[in-house]
């Protein structure tokens, strides 16, 4: 070995990462003036109404009154819930700082300032910043164990406050220069320096991003122990942990994504960055098979990862249940920050195409439209249960999408020396700067409503330069990479002229690439085919059987109740080859296309299994602005058959009562909707439940729209155990309302069932009564739930 190669292996690894990064590097959204009709308004909502709206928030939930707590400023008592609160604060300054490098506001600094400084006031003397623990309250909480860290890896969350703090810290230095933030979080992060590493505390986060947030404080300040102290919260992980926070193995063998889907895509993006920095080929290597797993296996349609609520998880290949999808918002704003950071390591547009479906669809669904409700879920079907919500106790998701919409133009372009990428359509002017000069782009589009897109250069002199411009998969139809969704129709060709003349397209990694001397005032115009898609999922998906989705453009279409007949969708079948017609509503939904086609709805009637047919008009809007007017029904992947409709329910005497229950939930119609459940844990149609609740007496109610004679009933229990919270009961009895207003118990005649995946009867003396109720005694550890409450008339 000669003597340069010896010099260069006693070097650590970790001196020589400093020059390296991602090969390809974002065009920042500071540099992107964002023009349109768009993204534009609801960057405006943001900024003006949920910035303001979610500070409010906070102090009304405690989120800082626990740092003025923790600063002595109060009396010290934890004021909100959970041990992560600490962070809705740290994205809720991410977020205001964005918004400040977009549009300067001299208010919303001074009191950016004033947050810091009651931060800075918490932050004990050695760094350590954590309200739940500073404040000492009577009685500590119980996921923050007896010492700092030790509960890290399961529940205590101090590493990932930590993570959003230095997340924050950069947002907020970027914005204004200032280093307060940056100064409190540099003092945390040494701390976690001198703490931490092979040798010390080996411990790995339960709730990764603090990775990210290291790496960060590496770029500002190249100090090496933060990247080497991200990387070893990687390399800590596993293989003796649980899949749930990807510890079962360690980082660079895994090859499925599994778990926890906002901590595995922040782990993934932590990974890339680590792997840009370090030149880490373990690391690239694990998460291309992690990513090959996610898009041909487990992504809905809509962008969204994490199919189950148990764990709030990835579930196995092809489980994809449209009711019951979980595909939590913060998921698919990670998933956001995965796939950019895929696409800056290898500059293939089929991270883009991930990207872009996932923005336009599961994450934009995740807020309202006026900026002050939000989904945690986005289900792709509903019966009602589902409804944005102003705030949740756990409101990660909602300063999430705070703190993400102000850096959508940094999504647009990026480069790589002479290398201009042009990613996502919007109108917006930039100057970006390349190794042969400076470029102004100009780029003007109605996009997604519409596939025209102009972009004009502007060069101080000829300069030579290579234009990649995405042709999004959905254009060549091919709507995801892989084979888990497939395109009915071959789309038209997608066309680019420059300066009015046509040139051939020539392709790489899905980019078409025009490398040409550039000069001041080329035009150049795109045209992708905008016309309706039928998307067909791959047969493995179960829930999909029988059904479409229609796409236009980048957005996945639904059906939703208000647009359609009786207010119901659940029932539409639609032919495959029935005739589209888009329509541009200006002021439906902040100005929408809309598709209409014909099709049928059918309904059940009583004592028959014949169903009525009915022929009427179908009305479909883009997913992300459904449940803006009230909940009701919705579905994403429409039947074309008509065994995979779900038609309305007959007119049984439970179908038209007033249904009521010992709490509010809008799930209390699932007990008369007719939908049949395969077994008692069948989660992918509606049911009603009275968890948390357990060793408690509930009932539900029928309250009959006149006066029946009943004789039996049937109940079918939900019970998600193992691993879930709700059994069947300990005991369950009926009681009917007699004229005086009177409960008393029906005379059984046979026993009360009480058994799973089964419906459990019961017969009883007839009574005529204008109301039934079911009491039901749950089980001491657990709640219970019910799918099904069917009430029949004495046998003729």
């Amino acid at each position: 070995m000669n003597i340069k190669n010896l010099l260069l292996l006693l070097v650590p690894l970790s001196s020589l990462a400093q020059t390296k990064d991602y090969p390809i590097q974002p065009v920042s959204f500071t540099q992107v003036h964002v023009t349109d009709n768009f993204w534009q308004p609801k960057m405006n909502i943001n900024a003006t109404v949920t910035i303001p709206y979610i500070l409010e928030m906070c102090k009304q939930h405690g989120r800082i009154d626990n740092f003025l707590a923790a600063a002595g400023k109060r009396e010290n008592k934890v004021c909100s819930e959970f041990t992560f609160d600490d962070t809705d604060v740290y994205k809720w300054i991410e977020g205001a700082s964005y918004a400040l490098q977009v549009a300067p506001n001299k208010e919303l600094e001074k009191y950016l300032d004033s947050l810091i400084a009651i931060i800075g006031a918490a932050q004990e003397p050695d760094g350590y910043l954590y309200t739940f623990r500073t404040i000492k309250p009577a009685k500590p909480h119980e996921w923050i164990g007896d010492k700092r860290w030790v509960k890290d890896s399961i529940l205590s969350h101090e590493l990932y406050n930590a993570g959003h703090l230095y997340e924050a810290a950069y947002a907020h230095y970027n914005a204004t220069g200032k280093k307060t933030l940056l100064n409190i979080a540099l003092k945390n992060a040494d701390l976690l320096c001198k703490d931490f590493g092979w040798g010390k505390l080996e411990i790995y986060p339960g709730h990764q991003i603090v990775e990210i947030g290291l790496a960060k404080l590496y770029r500002i300040t190249k100090q090496q122990k933060y990247l080497d102290l991200a990387k070893f919260f990687l390399d800590v992980r596993g293989p003796n942990g649980e899949a749930y926070n990807q510890a079962n193995k360690k980082v660079v063998d895994q090859t499925e994504a599994v778990g926890h889907a906002v901590r595995a895509a922040y782990m993934y993006s932590g990974m890339a960055d680590i792997a840009a920095l370090t030149g880490d080929t373990a690391y690239l290597k694990a998460i291309d098979a992690i990513w090959q797993d996610v898009v041909t296996k487990k992504l809905y349609i809509t962008g969204g990862i994490g199919a189950t609520n148990n764990g709030e998880a990835f579930g196995d290949a092809f489980y994809l249940p449209n009711m019951s999808a979980y595909a939590e918002t913060c998921a698919a704003i990670a998933n956001v920050y995965w796939n950019n950071r895929m696409f800056l390591l290898h500059g293939d547009a089929k991270y883009i195409d991930v990207l872009e479906r996932t923005l336009y669809n599961g994450l934009l669904s995740g807020m309202s439209l006026n900026g002050t409700k939000f989904f945690y879920p986005n289900p792709l079907a509903s019966v009602g249960q589902h409804d944005r919500s102003g705030w949740f106790s756990c409101a990660c998701c909602i300063s999430n999408m705070t703190r993400f919409l102000p850096s959508v133009p940094g999504y647009v372009y990026a480069q790589n020396k002479n290398e201009l990428y042009v990613n996502l359509f919007m109108s917006n002017s930039s100057t970006i700067t390349l190794s042969a000069g400076k470029v102004q782009l100009t780029q003007t589009t109605n996009y997604p409503w519409e596939g025209q897109i102009n972009l004009q250069v502007n060069v101080a002199k000829p300069t030579t330069f290579a234009l990649h411009i995405r042709i999004p998969g959905w254009a060549e139809g091919n709507p995801v990479p892989g084979n888990l969704y497939t395109e009915g129709e071959q789309p038209n060709a997608v066309t680019i002229a420059i300066n009015g003349k046509p040139v051939p397209l020539k392709m790489i990694k899905g980019y078409a690439v025009l490398q040409r001397s550039w000069q001041k005032g080329d035009k150049i115009a795109v045209e992708l085919p905008m016309q309706p898609q039928h998307i067909y999922a791959n047969q493995q998906v179960k829930a999909d059987e029988g059904r479409f989705v229609l796409q236009y453009g980048p957005v996945v279409y639904c059906l939703e109740g208000w647009d359609n007949k009786d207010s119901l969708v659940q029932n539409i079948v639609v032919e495959k080859s029935a005739p589209m017609k888009i329509s541009y509503a200006n002021n439906l939904l902040n100005g929408i296309n809309t598709i209409t086609m014909p099709g049928s709805g059918t309904k059940r009637q009583l004592n028959s299994t014949e169903l009525i047919t009915s022929q009427q008009q179908v009305t479909a809007i883009p997913y992300y602005a459904w449940d803006n007017r009230g909940p009701g029904e919705m579905e994403v992947w429409i039947p074309y058959t008509q065994s995979a409709s779900r038609p309305q329910p007959a007119p049984t005497i439970a179908y038209t009562s007033k249904v009521t229950a010992s709490i509010r939930s809008r799930s209390i119609m699932a007990v008369h909707d007719q939908l049949e459940p395969v077994d008692s844990k069948d989660n992918t149609v509606p049911y009603f439940h009275w968890w948390p609740k357990k060793n408690t007496t509930e009932w539900v109610q029928y309250d009959f729209d006149g006066e029946h004679t009943i004789s039996a009933c049937k109940v079918y229990w939900f019970d998600d155990g193992p691993w879930g919270g709700c059994r069947i009961p300990a005991k369950w009895t009926l009681y009917y309302k007699t004229k005086d207003g009177q409960w008393l118990p029906v005379k059984n005649t046979t026993e009360y069932e009480i058994a799973k995946d089964k419906y459990n009867s019961v017969t009883f003396e007839a009574v005529a009564t204008s109301a039934l109720k079911l009491e039901v005694q749950l089980p001491v550890e657990y709640a219970t739930g019910i799918h099904e409450w069917i009430v029949d008339p004495p046998t003729p």
